[in-house]
């Protein structure tokens, strides 16, 4: 990565810049110099002005006040956050900004695009890729860069990671891409409190560095606060024995209080995010076993067997359009297997946060997303709630709530389907690109909250810093019909299974029969045509010839017992949760609670005794399977 250049001139400045948004300025104050090669991220809040800033680096966007001074010459290319395509192909798109036809060429080839490919109807991932070869075949001086890696695929990213590290621009990136940001940049600019302050080193030092400026300004903050009090007391007491007012006193604490509510109006507010897991759920939530899926000759999931307990946090990863949505839906018997069995687990309350945010409409508004039934109350985890407060939960207005959802932010989307999602209770959480545009306060909100969850996490991202810090497993699919499972998250899967994605190397299985899925790494890849499919078991078909053998007619009937009391134990226990929603029933009948509360708990114990007893009988039964000839 270049080093910052200070010899030069900078390609663009801006100098006390302020700009008045309603009855509060936006920005007051601002300055935001970007120097050449310069790679910087602009850090800060939903709402707080990035993308405002940008467009005002641009020149798309006049301050109210304050100086822009430009480099005669400079050339800016801007990707924004919601890119439109336009023309009738791709190659159209790519010049339309001025850049030769050859040039555009090369870069939609580099982004994995067909230069003659139709403008319309493209998904989000190629959107994105289109709108960074246009970019960058227009070979600016600066390039700023408004969520990038949003809807991109982890090759992709690295892809970009790849080009700005090689390219000889200055750059200007928002993106809550932790992972990005520590590889692509050497400045940080922090818009915060409407100013921006200015670290002149990597996105790897600025959150110690944003802890400390916070630290110094709470405790200024109390100094001020200790000031005025002393101050208080000082006035008051003057007034009192000279029966004479201080006016210069009197301006002076007026000022100070003026000070400390400026400072503590611009305290950004905190996002309020909670989670109920529900009732508790199986300790088996769902058993893969041989289960395959193909569209036409494309094989998107080869014999695949896998089992999700309770507690567990599975990341699944790879390309766009690899099937990680289709694995998805076969974990949950949402979509049939072409073969193999899927087996779900008893009392699940799963809740899905989709990633194309189907279900917003453009026309809704937010009050009508989150009271879809109508009326002024939000049902939060079982217990109504005024709508205005728990959109505040979610730092959004009561202004806000007659507004359109077209008109919201990217990140205002993404939390309002987290206000919808969170309301329910859920014991199987399943989040589907969970932290496009959301900003990196969110982010870590959002992490903590999934961390002390004590359901189940099923996480689709590309995100590599969010799935590090969070997933205990991670299932990849390549997009070529193969798929593997590592313990960890996605530094643990690169470092085990170097290649896999990109396809320039391929991962071996772990040794061991009977290896369990959180044990080891395992791969199942398709099989060339007409040559028959290994299991997808570890050390299973060592070419070691043994007895065939099976459980015993003990364990055998033991097993099917298992099973039927497993299949009958959910509608027993939810029979008598219904007999305890009775809000009454205590005060009518207080042995009678005590009674069937102590018997539901029972019922519970003993499904998890099952449980566990069905899956040691289960794994006894693959064992003695794959020692057979």
């Amino acid at each position: 990565m270049a080093a910052k250049n200070a010899s030069r001139p900078p390609l663009i400045a801006l100098k006390d810049i302020r700009l008045q948004d309603g009855p509060r300025p936006l920005f007051e104050g601002v300055d935001l110099a970007i120097e050449p090669r310069m790679r910087g991220c602009l850090v800060g809040r939903n709402g707080a002005g990035k993308s405002t800033l940008m467009r005002m680096v641009m020149g798309l966007i006049e301050p109210d006040s304050g100086d822009r001074t430009v480099q005669s010459g400079t050339r800016f290319a801007y990707v924004p956050q919601e890119p439109v395509i336009t023309g009738e192909t791709l190659l159209d798109y790519a010049v339309s900004g001025g850049a030769e036809s050859w040039t555009a060429e090369s870069w939609l080839e580099t982004f994995g695009l067909s230069p003659a490919k139709a403008a319309k109807g493209l998904s989000g991932g190629e959107i994105r890729r289109a709108a960074l070869a246009k970019a960058f075949a227009e070979e600016p001086d600066v390039l700023l860069l408004d969520e990038p890696t949003n809807h991109l695929d982890i090759l992709a990213i690295e892809r970009l990671e790849q080009e700005l590290a090689s390219s000889r621009m200055a750059v200007l990136t928002v993106s809550h891409d932790r992972a990005f940001l520590n590889k692509v940049t050497n400045t940080c600019y922090w818009l915060e409190g409407r100013q921006v302050r200015t670290l002149n080193r990597g996105f790897e030092h600025f959150d110690d560095w944003a802890d400390q400026v916070t630290a110094e300004e709470a405790e200024s903050l109390r100094r001020l606060s200790k000031a005025i009090e002393s101050e208080t007391h000082a006035f008051y007491r003057s007034i009192t024995g000279r029966r004479t007012r201080n006016e210069g006193r009197a301006r002076q604490l007026r000022a100070m209080r003026a000070d400390r509510s400026e400072r503590l109006r611009d305290q950004p507010r905190e996002l309020n995010l909670d989670v109920d897991s529900g009732g508790q759920s199986g300790k088996r939530v769902a058993e893969l076993k041989g289960v395959s899926k193909a569209f036409g000759d494309r094989v998107i999931l080869p014999p695949f067997t896998t089992r999700i307990l309770r507690g567990d946090r599975i990341a699944i990863v790879g390309p766009n359009g690899a099937g990680k949505t289709t694995l998805v839906k076969l974990m949950l018997g949402e979509m049939a297997p072409d073969a193999g069995s899927v087996k779900l687990g008893a009392g699940l309350e799963p809740v899905y946060l989709d990633q194309a945010r189907a279900e917003l409409t453009s026309d809704m508004t937010l009050r009508d997303a989150l009271t879809p039934g109508g009326g002024d109350s939000v049902m939060v985890r079982g217990t109504p709630k005024h709508v205005a407060a728990y959109a505040r939960d979610f730092l959004f207005t009561e202004a806000q709530l007659r507004q359109p959802v077209s008109t919201l932010s990217g990140g205002e989307r993404n939390r309002l389907l987290l206000a919808r999602a969170l309301a329910q209770p859920a014991n199987l959480l399943i989040l589907d690109e969970p932290t496009n545009d959301l900003d990196m306060d969110t982010l870590d909100r959002l992490e903590e909250l999934l961390e002390s969850y004590d359901g189940t996490l099923i996480l689709v991202s590309h995100d590599r810093d969010f799935v590090d810090r969070l997933a205990t497993s991670t299932i990849a699919l390549n997009g070529r019909g193969g798929v593997v499972e590592t313990p960890g998250g996605w530094t643990d899967f690169m470092r085990q299974n170097p290649g896999f994605l990109s396809g320039d190397g391929r991962v071996a299985s772990s040794g061991g029969s009977g290896a369990q899925p959180q044990d080891s790494a395992r791969i199942a890849e398709p099989s060339p045509p007409g040559a028959s499919r290994p299991p997808p078991r570890d050390g299973e078909g060592e070419g070691r010839a043994r007895p065939q053998k099976k459980l015993s007619y003990k364990d055998a009937r033991r097993l099917e017992e298992i099973e039927r009391l497993m299949a009958e134990a959910p509608a027993a226990i939810a029979a008598k949760e219904a007999k305890l929603a009775d809000p009454d029933l205590y005060a009518r009948d207080p042995a009678g609670f005590q009674r069937i509360t102590a018997e539901l708990q029972a019922l519970r114990d003993q499904v998890d005794a099952a449980e566990t007893e069905w899956l040691e009988l289960e794994e006894k039964k693959a064992e003695l399977a794959g020692t057979g000839g």
